[in-house]
């Protein structure tokens, strides 16, 4: 076999048998199949697709092309999340904060941003000295002891996955649905999970644009997990304008912390009392949603989710007084506004615009060796269903480097869009796949 003539034939459509696909992904795991060629094919699945064979053989190729985590011997249900990504989204961070608070544990591997999307790593390195970067065993002993890792993935997890996720943000294969869920589910199965929740975005800033494209995905990693014996429920959510309010990364961390307090967006509140609910109810913690809400609530009116943060941030080497004084994550140069051209409501508040306006600034990137500035980023003030006067902020910029302001801006000014006639928001959970 060689890269290659696997390359032409997913390019001609045609279907890769087991035995191509383990040692396509075993010889890219290795090096021998090179980025470039990996780029190919993906841009060949991301045309030709992936039937539902050769997606369960490449997702179980992925999640055995390196080590697999046994944690069969820690007490409790080990339950995990996962976005399929969105701009400001960070709704890990305070979910599994109070999740693992009350009484699951949470072994979350996360990835970095990819495309106008910001990833949970990315945010949560803003913390000064905090490491995402655990072995298995630190990884493991870090759960036993406060049930709760925030980790990405270590040189021997997947490692598969690890290098096709980079090279899928830097080769424009991002959307394709068969990646997404061979990534979502190598890395979570690797994980040795009781139960799997999966936020799946739609809208404007989404991947899945289409309320039928991101169902069909929901569906076929539901069935991925059903496949490997693991729960998996999926919840369908709006991402037609950011999450909160902020688009960065230390300002998002910032934004988790007045979660967890009990002050944050009433979107991403309600959106992370969602999923923790479904959370709880796959780890047997509760016995109905009503329940669930009233514990996740409890501990934020108790401080112990706020708590359980700053222990992982101990636990993986950060400075836990940003929990008490966030002024200690990176600062900006300086913030400039976005006046609103015109008064009147908000109809449009472009989740997608200001993604890519955040990624401009150097809050994401725009190739995969790109560095991230975790000090820029877009603070929103007006969403959709809003009332605002010429010249009001409809947004403010962090900014460090002026090059790449300029280029923001022009890029923010198109984000909103602001009529005579009032439009609601769409709901934030659209749907649910079992």
């Amino acid at each position: 076999m060689n890269a290659v003539d696997l390359i032409r034939h997913k390019r001609d459509g045609r279907e890769l048998s087991p035995r191509e696909i383990r040692w396509l992904i075993e010889k890219y795991t290795d090096g021998f199949v090179t980025d470039y060629q990996m780029a190919a094919m993906t841009m060949a699945i991301f045309f030709s697709g992936l039937n539902p064979d050769e997606l369960a053989v490449w997702t179980d190729a992925m999640l055995h092309s390196g080590e697999v985590l046994d944690l069969g011997e820690i007490v409790g249900a080990k339950i995990d999340k996962h976005s399929t990504g969105g701009v400001g989204d960070k709704v890990s961070i305070p979910l599994v904060s109070m999740v693992a608070a009350a009484g699951v544990r949470v072994p979350m591997i996360s990835g970095r941003g990819l495309g106008h999307t910001g990833g949970t790593l990315d945010k949560l390195e803003a913390i000064p000295g905090f490491t995402t970067t655990l072995d298995p065993k630190s990884f493991v002993a870090q759960l036993e002891e406060i049930g709760l890792v925030l980790a990405g993935q270590s040189e021997s997890l997947v490692p598969a996955d690890r290098k096709l996720y980079a090279l899928r943000d830097a080769s424009g294969t991002v959307e394709s649905r068969p990646l997404i869920a061979s990534s979502v589910m190598s890395k979570k199965l690797a994980e040795d999970l009781d139960g799997l929740v999966l936020d799946v975005k739609v809208g404007r800033g989404a991947f899945m644009r289409d309320i039928d494209q991101a169902r069909a995905l929901a569906r076929t990693m539901v069935d991925l997990g059903a496949a490997h014996k693991v729960p998996v429920v999926a919840l369908l959510t709006c991402m037609d304008q950011p999450l909160g309010r902020e688009v960065g990364n230390a300002s998002e961390i910032s934004e988790s912390l007045q979660v967890l307090r009990g002050e944050g967006p009433d979107d991403l509140t309600e959106i992370t009392l969602s999923l923790g609910s479904e959370m709880l109810l796959l780890g047997a913690i509760a016995t109905d949603h009503q329940q669930a809400r009233e514990i996740l609530q409890r501990t934020i009116d108790d401080g112990s989710a706020l708590e359980k943060f700053a222990e992982a941030i101990e636990a993986q080497g950060g400075d836990p007084r940003v929990v008490e004084d966030p002024e200690l994550l990176p600062q900006p140069a300086g913030r400039i506004d976005i006046p609103a051209p015109r008064g009147g409501f908000v109809t449009v508040c472009d989740a997608f615009t200001i993604g890519i306006a955040a990624m401009r600034l150097g809050a994401g990137r725009e190739r995969k060796e790109d560095p991230i500035d975790p000090s820029v980023g877009v603070t929103v003030h007006a969403k959709v269903g809003d009332t605002v006067t010429t010249g009001q902020p409809l947004a403010t910029v962090a900014w460090t480097d002026e090059a790449r302001l300029e280029a923001a801006t022009e890029i923010l000014e198109r984000a909103w869009r602001i009529e005579d006639q009032l439009v609601p928001p769409n709901p934030i959970v659209l749907e649910e796949i079992r």
